[in-house]
């Protein structure tokens, strides 16, 4: 049964935790956290907490990150979106001013393992914590293993389409390996129980606060406009609607947060609102008011100092982190009337309005094209309306067209129970027919959890799938669990990820990789597929990950065709549009000339293709040869530093990127050994700082530098003589893993995988009726960008 919260119940935080009471913003508890403090003090049990936005969930994970400190533990927060991991290494300075260690742990920061094995609090997305329990292993993620408390920020998030099923085996995972006490913290939700059950947690530890617990009241509801022909010309009509729905409360000097769909958006409408402000001749800003125009110098972006002062600003991820501070503080203290933001602002800072408007319930993702908001997103940014100690009310609006508005009055009716996305049924032409539970069941198998069927029936019946499997309507009986797990391991089997002896299961090499590089499995087979060609191009590469399953939503908008056909011509023309785009903008970012149609997309894109060419580089290094890895390594390189292609062996000097790559390519340098002869001065003429030219040319002079001694090799040899020799190749400078192969008149005689070093081939010399034989030593690297090696010698053939 929900619980209300009884307002005289407020506890000071100074009596409850002494030792802590800095690390909290306020002086004493709210009747809600008050209620739940003896389940986070008095026992260990996990703890489910169910509460309206804004009703203050984030002071009940800090209680129990305190409490775990308290005790010497390690407690991690996942915080559901990357946004807000730093978000809250900021806001959790107040622990470390109390001498705590805080460590963010994302995909964009280099890990420094020996920190976040010291950390006191981890911060991570649910992708990042997935990926790090998948390698607890190793020596980089050990770290993992020793969280005592784990603490899951807005679990709701269990029902995104493209993230529930993350974070759910993520949970189950961490579980297992060292069984943390688990805190999990939502928005409101029908089914908490579901959640409690999964979690095992006690009645007692289960909390689910109605409306009450809310400090300011909410009125939400649905707004249509009428929609038009012209996409453009509808933000246009959407953003008239909503001024129309803020305007009385703005004019009582309340505030107004708009949600848009994108970054741009949200200067456009600011832009476009302050025009009608102005004609509706509605008295806000702070023109007159000099100590404000004063401040408003500090912003770094123009377009936003000038809005400001119009009492109108703008809120995105893109903003310097400067900005973003002094807008929040602005609109907190009121300098800001109307603020539009992107949905970001409603996961992290807590930054309401008197009124909530969102504009679009639609927006462009990179990865997914135009996409619905989910209803959490939806539920999240409604919840912002309401400012505690000022509004005695709030007021929300979704605004959207008359097809949708039954959808978004149901959800405002009876909210969103919470499912499982693990294994939902999906059809596609390559992939698995248990959508993301074959990922996670092959995950499973290559970190050797699930070794057989049975244990593949136990791994499931620790998610939050197989709770609702029993619970829901629809109820899914062990029989068809049992079937369903059978069916996918079937389809491991047959696509060669997994090897079968009976009941029990092993992960093959491919297996194994589409873990580590946390592939689509559909497009780790496609890659095995690629590896296995006789001859590997670099056309083939780009194609291979254009048109793999991760970018299979990508989609191109009308104004970047021409940008799309300006880069490719020809290429490609078999593919189909998103492809087209994926691969445009791989091609673009080789030549460093992205157009600028496609740059609003092209880092989140350029981002995953690098990631999936560096899994590609390992499946074809394992399936392939030394030579097509190297080539794949190279197009990484290319890719990631905008270096030409003769040049490109300059991006495996440590410390060279894109912008040194190219002062030292512009400079005449082509090659590492060609930066290693060269003098810190003359790097310095060639763009370089002092300290950077030293540490370059040191890291020039690691890299292998091949010599090829042929030994006795003779230079002619008779038609019927044959005669074995040994050919040496070593590294003059630094050693790498290097593949080797002789060839003769262009056919391979023997091959080699080694680390150079130093080491020797046998090679035949058979006199026969070739007037000469061309030998040739190929040496390819296929961890590092360098340019293949080749020596050849050539021995003639007589009669004699």
């Amino acid at each position: 049964m929900p619980r209300s919260a009884d307002t005289e119940t407020e506890l000071p935080v100074a009596e409850v935790l002494p030792e802590f009471a800095d690390a909290f913003p306020f002086e004493r508890f709210n009747a809600m956290q008050t209620a739940t403090l003896p389940a986070l003090l008095d026992s260990q049990d996990n703890v489910v907490v169910s509460a309206p936005t804004a009703s203050g969930k984030t002071a009940i994970a800090e209680v129990a990150i305190c409490r775990t400190l308290a005790a010497g533990g390690t407690a991690l927060f996942l915080a559901p979106l990357r946004a807000l991991t730093t978000e809250k290494e900021q806001e959790w300075e107040r622990f470390e001013d109390l001498g705590y260690s805080v460590y963010v742990v994302t995909g964009e920061r280099d890990l420094n393992p020996a920190r976040a094995e010291r950390a006191d609090i981890l911060v991570m997305t649910p992708e990042k914590a997935d990926s790090a329990t998948r390698k607890h292993d190793t020596h980089r993620y050990s770290f993992v293993t020793d969280v005592d408390c784990c603490v899951i920020d807005e679990v709701h998030l269990l029902d995104s389409e493209h993230r529930g099923s993350v974070l759910e085996v993520t949970i189950a995972r961490l579980r297992r390996l060292c069984d943390p006490r688990v805190i999990a913290l939502s928005a409101t939700m029908s089914n908490v129980d579901d959640v409690a059950a999964w979690l095992d947690a006690t009645d007692e530890t289960t909390f689910s606060f109605d409306d009450s617990a809310r400090p300011v009241p909410l009125e939400a509801s649905v707004e249509t406009y009428t929609h038009g022909e012209n996409a453009f010309a509808d933000k246009y009509r959407r953003l008239y609607r909503a001024l129309d729905l803020v305007e009385p409360h703005v004019r009582e000097e309340g505030q107004a947060l708009v949600f848009v769909a994108s970054r741009q958006d949200t200067v456009q409408a600011a832009k476009k609102a302050r025009d009608e402000l102005t004609e509706r001749d509605i008295p806000i800003g702070a023109r007159g008011d000099y100590d404000f125009h004063t401040a408003a110098e500090q912003l770094s972006d123009d377009t936003l100092r000038q809005s400001v002062l119009d009492g109108v600003g703008f809120h995105h991820a893109g903003l310097a982190r400067e900005d973003r501070n002094l807008i929040e503080e602005w609109f907190r203290e009121g300098k800001i009337q109307i603020l539009f933001s992107t949905s970001t602002l409603a996961w992290g800072v807590n930054l309401p309005a008197r009124c909530v408007v969102i504009r679009d319930t639609r927006r462009h993702d990179p990865l997914e094209g135009e996409v619905e908001m989910s209803p959490l997103d939806v539920l999240q940014m409604l919840g912002r309306a309401g400012r505690p100690g000022y509004d005695d009310r709030g007021y929300a609006w979704i605004v959207c067209d008359g097809e949708t508005l039954d959808r978004y009055e149901q959800l405002l009716r009876d909210g969103k129970p919470i499912e499982s996305r693990l294994a939902e049924q999906t059809q596609t032409e390559t992939g698995p027919p248990t959508g993301d539970l074959a990922d996670h069941l092959n995950a499973e198998i290559a970190l050797g959890t699930v070794g057989d069927v049975s244990d593949a029936m136990d791994w499931l019946e620790e998610t939050f799938y197989f709770v609702r499997a029993q619970r829901a309507a629809d109820y899914i009986s062990g029989d068809e669990l049992r079937d369903r797990v059978g069916e996918t391991l079937e389809w491991l089997l047959d696509n060669g990820f997994v090897e079968m002896d009976g009941l029990s299961v092993d992960p093959t090499p491919l297996g194994r990789l589409a873990s580590e590089f946390y592939l689509r499995l559909d497009t780790a087979r496609q890659f095995a597929d690629c590896a296995e060609r006789e001859q590997l191009t670099a056309e083939d590469i780009l194609g291979a990950v254009a048109t793999a399953g991760e970018f299979d939503s990508v989609t191109t908008r009308s104004d970047e065709e021409d940008a799309v056909e300006a880069v490719l011509g020809d290429r490609g023309t078999d593919l189909d549009s998103g492809s087209r785009k994926v691969l445009a903008i791989c091609r673009s970012s080789m030549a460093g000339t992205t157009p600028a149609a496609l740059r609003s997309d092209a880092w989140v894109i350029r981002q995953n293709a690098l990631r999936l060419l560096g899994a590609l580089r390992a499946i074809v290094d394992r399936f392939g040869t030394a030579a097509e890895a190297n080539l794949v390594r190279r197009v990484i390189a290319r890719v990631e530093t905008s270096i030409s292609a003769d040049a490109v062996g300059l991006a495996a000097i440590d410390g060279v990127g894109q912008t040194r790559a190219s002062s030292l390519a512009s400079a005449g340098y082509q090659t590492p050994e060609d930066v290693a002869r060269a003098t810190v001065d003359e790097l310095v003429a060639a763009g370089l700082s002092d300290g950077v030219a030293r540490q370059v040319t040191e890291s020039a002079a690691e890299l292998p530098v091949v010599e090829v001694d042929w030994g006795a090799f003779p230079d002619s040899i008779g038609r019927d003589e044959r005669d074995l020799c040994e050919i040496t190749v070593r590294s003059s400078a630094g050693d790498a893993r290097a593949g080797l192969w002789v060839t003769v008149n262009g056919v391979e005689m023997t091959r080699k995988s080694t680390y150079l070093g130093e080491t020797t081939l046998p090679v035949g010399v058979f006199g026969g009726d070739a007037e000469e034989l061309t030998y040739t030593v190929h040496v390819a690297f296929p961890d590092l960008p360098l340019s293949p090696i080749t020596h050849t010698r050539t021995v003639g053939v007589s009669d004699s």
